[in-house]
């Protein structure tokens, strides 16, 4: 086994995006081949529904996947095909822009106001990029869930691990996405595909990511009145973690457990032409796609039966 060395870790950037939904960006619109296949990862939670009830007013995707996993209150949802619904607690929505589609996804908070999920973009190859538009709907309960014998949890989403597989299928990423929690004070190894492109998020509690030669995280940071102080080296709330490669991850959770997304794809390496909601290959693809849009053809006669 080869442990995954923490290549860089960052906090997530506060930002308004839609008809101003306040959330925090981990990564998107800079360096695509860093975190490639995937494009980019928003977390979206507030207590407070003047921040986000305006939500996600029409608008067209192009070439790329989006994946919405919502863990508290509500996302209505509906698209240029016709479709409509609602994303609960719990659930998670794959939808394939492919050749285009335009949609709205409005948020609304549970009885107490409050509003949580996640937005990941997944980027489609050249292939793909004009395939027909589908969505895959998983409620809450169809996503199976595993609890080891030291009390750690994964909600497998997407992927298999653990001899189980998600829900989620037929998506050209192929990408692993796991809802990871693990009691406090545990050193957890979770295996990963050596040369898929991986990342966590910690959305709660803390954790260092670290190798058995340093366990639980524990480094001499200073003296305090001459008395060495051990503290642990822990990312907390709002972190991305990018790892190098390898084909495990150690966690070694904080006090009050971590609760994180461990996310991975195999990279496409292709060329990202990007702007806004549309991501191609060429500048003339992409060009092409906004002519469309003004147009009035960028919604193909094609959908997924």
């Amino acid at each position: 086994m080869t442990f995954r060395p923490v290549k860089a870790t960052s906090e997530g950037q506060f930002t308004i995006e839609g008809a101003g939904v306040n959330l925090y960006r981990a990564f998107g619109f800079h360096k695509p081949r860093e975190f490639d296949p995937f494009l980019l990862f928003d977390d979206f939670r507030n207590d407070d529904p003047k921040k986000f009830e305006k939500g996600f007013p029409w608008h067209p995707h192009r070439g790329i996947e989006t994946i919405t996993y919502v863990l508290d209150g509500e996302v209505e949802h509906g698209d240029s095909l016709g479709n409509k619904g609602v994303l609960g607690k719990g659930s998670v929505q794959w939808m394939t822009a492919g050749s285009g589609i335009m949609h709205q996804e409005m948020p609304r908070g549970n009885a107490a106001g409050q509003m949580h999920g996640f937005q990941l973009w997944a980027n489609l190859p050249s292939s793909l990029k004009m395939t027909a538009p589908r969505y895959q709907d998983i409620q809450g309960s169809d996503i199976p869930e595993i609890i080891d014998d030291d009390g750690t949890k994964v909600k497998i989403v997407t992927g298999s691990f653990w001899g189980k597989r998600g829900p989620v299928d037929g998506i050209a990423a192929d990408p692993l996405y796991l809802d990871v929690s693990v009691p406090p004070n545990t050193r957890k190894v979770l295996p990963v595909d050596t040369y898929a492109n991986t990342f966590a998020y910690i959305f709660a509690g803390s954790a260092s990511f670290r190798d058995a030669s340093t366990p639980y995280g524990v480094r001499v940071e200073k003296e305090v009145n001459g008395e060495e102080v051990n503290i642990r080296d822990m990312s907390g709330n709002r972190t991305l973690v990018n790892f190098d490669t390898g084909n495990e991850i150690v966690v070694n959770s904080g006090p009050d457990g971590v609760r994180f997304l461990l996310i991975s794809g195999q990279p496409i390496k292709e060329p990202v032409a990007w702007h806004g909601p549309i991501v191609m290959n060429t500048r003339e693809e992409l060009m092409q796609a906004f002519n469309e849009l003004n147009n009035g053809t960028f919604i193909k006669d094609q959908r997924d039966h």
